[in-house]
């Protein structure tokens, strides 16, 4: 049963609720009138925001993109020094996407043609900006996209390692913070100085 609707709830309200879903069942999960349930509303006011079900979603993944993107790199930018700013940016995402199951859950539906697009602008987007920041640190432009590429691979392995096989990654916030490190060193190794 529902929580009692006391505000009327906006369309955001209806992503966010949308991601949650995704996150506990995949995008299969997205369904109105168990959202609806989940917010202590009416399918009604499901309708006043949108028009059918694939609205939601393209919703929720603008607002998904918006949070675990944009958001993310606009915060990473407050860092004046490019390498500290790589080691945040690393360890706030990996801790972040290990925590929530929706990118996981998004990745399994790779293929989804809803989903296909967002995955595409999102990868091209932090592969970007992770690529200009290992050319800001001093490697070649060619160097650097490979070295972003290498290190979105291995944030995307261990999200996947988090939610499938957490048991093989370190369990304590030491060895996470060491295992992370390692992982920096090595991406990282031959910077110029």
């Amino acid at each position: 049963m529902g929580v009692t609707q006391t505000r009327r709830l906006s369309a955001d309200d209806w992503a966010q609720a949308a991601l949650a879903s995704i996150a506990d069942g995949g995008l299969a999960a997205v369904a109105v009138e168990p959202i609806a349930a989940r917010l202590g509303a009416t399918k009604g006011s499901f309708y006043w925001h949108f028009a059918n079900r694939e609205a939601l979603v393209d919703a929720a993944l603008r607002r998904w993109e918006a949070a675990s993107t944009d958001e993310v790199i606009e915060a990473a930018q407050t860092e004046p020094d490019p390498t500290t700013r790589l080691r945040r940016l690393f360890t706030h995402v990996v801790e972040a996407a290990s925590r929530d199951r929706t990118e996981v859950a998004l990745l399994a539906t790779a293929d989804h043609p809803q989903v296909a697009p967002v995955l595409q602008r999102v990868t091209e987007r932090r592969v970007g900006y992770v690529s200009a920041l290992f050319a800001e640190i001093g490697f070649p432009p060619e160097v650097a996209r490979r070295r972003g590429v290498l290190a979105f691979s291995a944030y995307l392995g261990h999200i996947q390692l988090a939610h499938a096989a957490p048991a093989v990654l370190p369990s304590s916030a030491a060895d996470r913070r060491a295992h992370l490190d390692e992982a920096l060193q090595a991406l990282l190794h031959g910077a110029p100085h």
